[in-house]
């Protein structure tokens, strides 16, 4: 392609509205540009990275027995509405005022709804089904370019199975391909468990890319051996412990303590571990008729409830409103604890941490007032125990082989366990040898195309630009001709352009006349194609092409007629 033809807009200038590496070398190499909040216009260079990007994942899906499909974009809302989905998404989802359609942010639904009248016998079991398909979601706050748009592009693939041991295999089947994928898009990324979040479901896990950039935060472990999404990590920290020592619980006055922080300084203690730090939950009714139940949270003073674990064990719940506290707890927020209680439809539930601890200090259920010598195995009768923390930087791994450190990520891939939950709602089942009706068993695959190449140019960038490799460059070669009077000089450039091209090399030509040879070094630098030939009058007086690896910077002058003899080593070892 020759850039005389080619529009690449690119810039010298950083974007007021970029800060992250990929956004800024997004827009400054004529990839994207930004139409409003959250959506952007793909420019041909963009364009040909995420068509690249899309082969790769279809050669892959295709592997392992997937079907592509292209569904629409709408679909109506009371398939959303028989999921539940359409509530769940709230305002995260786009819907068309005048019409009763959303814009699907994913497809289980529309997918669901082809399978039920087809997938009847368990003679149509497995199937695995995708499609790359534009995707909308109303984020409140766009940011990171094309990390966090209300438009993107996704691979989404749904498998179909009669038994569990059959999703286990469809799942391992797309649990290999996405290895396979982001290996040869040059990523290096790793696997977390994680939250399934509204799209429900059991097991699920995470592809992340290691980036400052990255919104998720992850830990990991010093050996490489475990790691997690925040929040669902686990770690082992050493259990508070009892006392034994029988103390009755005492009440005392705590004027304006709001916070563990002004509690340990009323009583002048820095071991926040024996004051316990409640959070109040709301149980919605399922029935209108019915009222709300409880959930008071407990932890350490020195650790932070984990809102993700306990929604993963408690559908549906939410944290408990400043207005609310004082009619279900009968005390505001800093006053609140598992002693005398106002509302008795409550369950407690502390972190393992405080297993049967004894000698507790927390609030009295009583404005400015808090309990000491709490002892939760006799005071707080039904109390249950579950792993409800958020881990630390620097604890033990849960099998105390390791310590955890904590990094930020970009997720560029999700797989999930869905079970029955879709093609229960909207009765999807099949028959079974003894002609038995069953429901069909569902795995959701979710990848993301734009974040693959914003989480690769993260991981591939210098002060210069974009480093490119592998599969989803662009180009293979950037030949740059230096302008001159010398017409020999540009018929030399147009022969190499023309017989690369022949033998299937993809040219990016810099046969502009007009421009300076620091301004298309620049632009070749920001680019950033692999392999960058200089044909100039200076290297054609000894017939030699000037040669430069973009990711080393290192240069070689090579004899015009054995150009074409080096290439596949140097291309091998870019």
């Amino acid at each position: 392609m020759k850039i005389s033809q080619y529009f690449i807009p690119t810039l010298k200038e950083v974007p007021a509205d970029a800060v992250i590496p990929s956004h800024i070398l997004m827009i400054r190499s004529g990839m994207i540009r930004q139409l409003t909040a959250g959506v952007y216009s793909y420019l041909p260079l963009g364009v040909r990275v995420f068509k690249k990007i899309e082969q790769v994942v279809r050669e892959e899906m295709n592997s392992i027995g997937g079907n592509e499909f292209y569904l629409p974009a709408l679909s109506p809302n009371e398939l959303w509405a028989e999921t539940g989905r359409l509530e769940d998404y709230g305002d995260d989802i786009f819907r068309i005022k005048n019409r009763e359609l959303v814009l699907a942010p994913t497809h289980e639904e529309v997918f669901t709804s082809i399978a039920k009248p087809n997938l009847i016998s368990y003679k149509n079991l497995p199937q695995i089904w995708y499609h790359i398909q534009s995707k909308f979601r109303n984020e409140a706050r766009p940011r990171g370019g094309v990390l966090r748009g209300r438009q993107f592009t996704m691979k989404d693939a749904y498998s179909f199975d009669a038994t569990w041991e059959g999703l286990d295999k469809s799942y391992k089947k797309n649990d290999k391909a996405y290895r396979n994928i982001f290996t040869r898009c040059g990523l290096k990324y790793f696997v977390v468990s994680a939250f399934s979040g509204a799209m429900g479901g059991s097991e699920s896990e995470e592809f992340m890319v290691e980036a400052a950039a990255g919104e998720d935060s992850i830990v990991l472990s010093a050996d490489n051996k475990y790691a997690s999404n925040i929040e669902v990590a686990t770690s082992f920290v050493e259990p508070v412990g009892r006392k034994n020592s029988g103390l009755a619980f005492e009440e005392f006055h705590t004027p304006n303590i709001k916070s563990i922080e002004d509690l340990a300084g009323f009583l002048g203690i820095t071991d926040k571990s024996k004051l316990a730090k409640s959070r109040l939950f709301v149980v919605p009714a399922k029935d209108s008729k019915k009222k709300n139940s409880y959930i008071l949270a407990l932890v350490c003073g020195d650790d932070e409830v984990s809102e993700t674990k306990l929604m993963n064990r408690y559908a549906g719940i939410r944290p408990a409103h400043t207005e609310e506290l004082m009619e279900i707890a009968g005390a505001d927020a800093g006053s609140i604890g598992p002693v005398n209680f106002k509302n008795k439809d409550i369950v407690v539930i502390a972190d393992m941490r405080l297993q049967d601890a004894d000698e507790l200090t927390s609030g009295a259920c009583k404005n400015d007032y808090h309990i000491k010598n709490i002892d939760l195995k006799r005071d707080v009768p039904n109390i249950k125990y579950e792993d409800i923390r958020t881990v630390k930087e620097g604890e033990l791994t849960a099998d105390k082989s390791s310590t955890l450190r904590m990094t930020k990520a970009i997720e560029v891939g999700h797989i999930f366990k869905l079970g029955t939950k879709y093609a229960e709602a909207l009765g999807a089942k099949y028959l079974d040898e003894n002609g038995k009706e069953n429901v069909i068993i569902m795995g959701s695959y979710g990848i993301g195309i734009e974040r693959i190449a914003a989480a690769y140019i993260e991981q591939n960038h210098d002060k210069d630009g974009i480093i490119w490799s592998g599969e989803i460059a662009p180009f293979h070669i950037h030949l740059i001709y230096v302008s001159s009077k010398n017409e020999d000089i540009k018929k030399s450039a147009d022969g190499l352009y023309r017989k690369l091209a022949l033998v299937g090399y993809e040219v990016l030509y810099d046969d502009r006349d007009d421009i300076s040879p620091g301004v298309k070094f620049k632009d070749a630098d920001l680019i950033g194609i692999p392999l960058q030939f200089v044909i100039s009058e200076k290297n054609m007086k000894n017939d030699e092409i000037e040669v430069k690896i973009r990711r080393t910077g290192e240069r070689e002058r090579i004899k015009s007629a054995d150009i074409f003899n080096r290439l596949p080593n140097l291309r091998k070892n870019i």
